[in-house]
């Protein structure tokens, strides 16, 4: 992969709350998010981000993570203590769309995508581990993140790909033939055929990538799909992914109960409907930690981090 351009100028700006896992962007350049205490926020003003001003939409009772608007002025959420959900966002109403699959109850539902057809796909990054236990799944590499369908008018969605290593951000394509979701713990995105020969199967859509993808977001079917790099390869824990499952629980139940601190590398790439990059930004020692999504509005791109307490605002790229 090409050497990256600088990731510059970060600017913060504060919400009052920790952790915006998630940011999206609606059409008047606004953004939406979800804070630890289980807030919906949204932020406006950010063309001048000293004067940005936040607003409370809802509260979840839960943990929002991934996020997707809808047309009729209406969110879904991924709570990772509640399972998705869709908010009301002029009454502030949230409803539980679905709480458990197969008999068992949803946890660390991750992120959320809305098809033409009325049906909702989303990721659960793990069985295993829960959203404050999440370093142990990447230690463990359980690959028991899952994407799962639901239908219009269903309570009860169907699993159509499992075995992903810590399943994560999820987009379209722009023709909605396929959906391509992010494997945090492989380093890699994975398309998964809704359409044509290939319907219902897997294959990887770009690997190797330079650090672990988090949320994705596409804002047009014609714009390209941005991809938050929640932080960098690690080549010990690859070989620690080729040990035997004891060793890697062991190391993971060391891992959960460690102190854990993100570097300060923020990265984002952007990639096109054939999995090729569009655009690779990173700043090694930004200030701004573990990013964890990224959006495009008021012509800036938009960061999110799980744990930060705010959001960072940064110049588009260069067109190429």
């Amino acid at each position: 992969m090409d050497r990256p351009s600088e990731l510059v100028p970060l600017r913060y700006v504060a919400i009052g709350g920790r952790g915006p896992e998630d940011v999206v962007a609606d059409s008047r350049g606004r953004v939406l998010t979800g804070v630890e205490d289980g807030r919906i926020l949204r932020i406006d003003g950010l063309a001048e981000p000293a004067a940005a001003r936040v607003e409370v939409l809802a509260e979840t009772g839960g943990r929002p993570l991934g996020l997707e608007l809808l047309a009729d002025d209406a969110l879904l959420v991924c709570d990772a203590e509640l399972g998705l959900m869709r908010v009301d966002l002029r009454a502030g109403i949230v409803r539980i769309l679905a709480d458990s699959v197969a008999g068992e109850r949803l946890r660390f539902c991750s992120n959320v995508v809305a098809l033409s057809d009325g049906s909702f796909c989303f990721t659960v990054s793990s069985q295993v581990y829960s959203l404050d236990q999440w370093i142990g799944d990447i230690v463990e590499h359980t690959g028991t993140g899952r994407l799962l369908r639901l239908a219009p008018g269903s309570e009860t969605p169907e699993v159509l790909l499992e075995g992903l290593q810590f399943a994560n951000g999820l987009a379209l394509s722009a023709d909605e033939s396929f959906l391509v979701v992010a494997e945090t713990g492989a380093c890699r995105l994975t398309r998964y055929w809704l359409t044509g020969p290939k319907t219902g199967q897997s294959e990887p859509f770009a690997e190797d990538l330079p650090g672990m993808p988090d949320n994705i977001w596409r804002g047009a079917p014609d714009g390209p799909i941005w991809v938050s790099l929640a932080g960098p390869r690690v080549p010990p824990l690859a070989l620690l992914h080729r040990a035997a499952p004891a060793v890697r629980r062991a190391a993971a139940r060391v891992a959960v109960r460690a102190p854990y601190r993100p570097t300060g590398m923020a990265g984002v790439l952007a990639v096109d409907d054939r999995g090729e990059t569009v655009h690779h930004l990173a700043r090694r020692r930004s200030g701004y930690r573990m990013v964890t999504s990224v959006c495009e509005a008021a012509g800036h791109l938009i960061l999110g981090s799980v744990w930060e307490r705010g959001i960072a605002v940064c110049e588009p790229p260069v067109p190429k």
